[in-house]
């Protein structure tokens, strides 16, 4: 009784997950096709006339760069010099401490020579209170603008206090840490004037890790793949989810969400849906949800675009504890996102939000570290009593092995050939190694990480925005590697 009540269990689990599987290989073929065709359409339009008529151009829209900052005095001044060379006619920028406890704004206000001002603040979004607001005696600063707050234990409400005293339509969001190319406003504003039917209400872009790669002043000069082995894994999951995944979903404008670490937002729309979510472990995913719901509910025909092209790099998480801290929250986040929002779930009045996005990352990224791990439950059992068939099984997942190592070489390869990205090939196919190795070591570790993420926010543990101890690039200036 017991043997055949295990064999119809097997059978049935087996079944569902053949069709979870196999649907969901199947939706990365289409997004590897769908990736192939944006990219390949991204190429063909160029970008050198364009590019010529924004920086000529005095009706170029205004675009606010906000940076939230937290204990980053290893890096700040570095990476606020480098938010400076952006190159584009009418933009702004705001670095929001959000109450550091080191001496980060004692270096920006020695560095870049500010005083306390009276400024029209206007307060559209509650954030936790505002101290001072900084602006340089120096003209050659009068572009920066520093916000002094108190901690609003999230960098969602820095965000928000950022969004209140931004002055143009559009806001670019990034981590204070992050390198961004000099033609990153340009690059990201594009989709927004090319587009000529649907509001663009964000944009987003490929982010790469810094970590091994060379800069100067601020500024991206050799593009290296990293050292270590943890950041470069993560460094082959960037490439896949943006190249691959990212532009793939931007072609049929189903793009999920778009990263905290470097997108551009119409204003009025984030303004209107109430900006970032204090509470939230995901912020970027939550806005990006509520400003879809908003635009639905007000019919407002929509568009989100990615770009394949590289725009910003951020140093990745160098030990299993940070790293795991990462995924943990990101994991926490997608949970309460999901349960804030399911109303939207299969709801046709939410569109491709509704019926594609949000059945998508409920199935195929919430879902997903679960049904691994009852699987690997199941079939310890079932070896335990003997009743996997074992040259079925291994043949499994050797295809399911080989198959998405194909899937991250091929999002690796065509990546390298439409930009060039690698100096030598022999680079190109050290990362390509890499994928080898992410079935075993390091995709177990995101299993993990999303399931503790999952019993945080089941668990409703307290946590808080903290710093991710930075070792900064101010040596990569010099020609070395500073994250290795």
């Amino acid at each position: 009784m017991d043997i055949t009540f295990w064999e119809i269990l097997r059978n049935i689990f087996e079944a569902g997950i053949f069709v979870y599987g196999a649907v969901l290989l199947g939706t990365y073929a289409l997004l590897a096709l769908f990736s192939i065709i944006a990219v390949r359409a991204y190429a063909k339009k160029g970008a050198s006339q364009q590019v010529e008529v924004l920086l000529k151009s005095p009706l170029a829209p205004g675009i606010t760069v906000l940076a939230p900052a937290f204990n980053e005095g290893l890096t700040i001044i570095y990476n606020v010099r480098s938010l400076m060379t952006l190159i584009y006619p009418r933009y702004e920028i705001i670095v929001i401490n959000d109450g550091s406890t080191d001496n980060s704004l004692e270096q920006l206000i020695e560095a870049f020579e500010l005083v306390p001002v009276d400024f029209a603040y206007n307060v559209k979004i509650p954030t936790q209170p505002v101290r001072h607001i900084y602006k340089s005696t120096n003209p050659a600063y009068a572009l920066l603008t520093i916000i002094d707050k108190v901690n609003g234990k999230s960098k969602a409400d820095a965000v928000n206090a950022g969004i209140n005293a931004a002055s143009y339509d559009y806001f670019v969001c990034t981590d204070v840490d992050c390198i961004l190319h000099e033609h990153t406003l340009m690059e990201l504003i594009k989709p927004v004037m090319q587009e000529p039917h649907k509001r663009v209400i964000a944009t987003g872009a490929t982010l790469r890790i810094a970590n091994s790669c060379e800069f100067d002043q601020g500024v991206m000069t050799r593009m290296r793949p990293p050292r270590q082995l943890l950041p470069r894994f993560q460094e082959v999951e960037y490439i896949r989810a943006f190249v691959l995944g990212k532009m793939g979903w931007s072609l049929i404008n189903c793009v999920p969400n778009v990263s905290g670490g470097l997108g551009l937002f119409d204003k009025e729309v984030a303004i209107r849906c109430g900006g970032y979510d204090f509470s939230s472990f995901g912020e970027d995913m939550e806005l990006m949800t509520r400003m879809c719901r908003y635009a639905c509910d007000n019919k407002i025909d929509y568009a989100i675009r990615y770009v394949p092209r590289t725009l910003c790099w951020t140093e990745a998480p160098v030990t299993v504890r940070i790293f795991g801290r990462q995924r943990t929250r990101w994991a926490r986040g997608l949970a309460q996102l999901m349960h804030a929002h399911f109303s939207m779930f299969m709801h046709p009045r939410y569109g491709r939000m509704g019926m594609v996005i949000f059945p998508y990352n409920f199935f195929f990224e919430l879902l997903a570290p679960i049904v691994e791990a009852v699987g690997i439950i199941f079939y310890i059992a079932g070896a335990v009593l003997g009743l996997i068939n074992w040259p079925t099984a291994l043949l499994l997942l050797l295809f399911i092995y080989t198959y998405s190592v194909m899937i991250t070489t091929l999002a690796i390869l065509w990546d390298q050939l439409t930009f060039r990205y690698y100096k030598s090939w022999r680079e190109v196919i050290y990362l390509c190694a890499t994928p080898l190795m992410e079935m075993f070591l390091y995709h177990p570790l995101i299993v993990f990480f999303s399931l503790r993420g999952y019993y945080h926010f089941l668990s409703k543990k307290k946590s808080s925005w903290g710093n991710m101890q930075r070792r900064g690039f101010q040596q990569q200036a010099s020609g070395t590697a500073a994250a290795n």
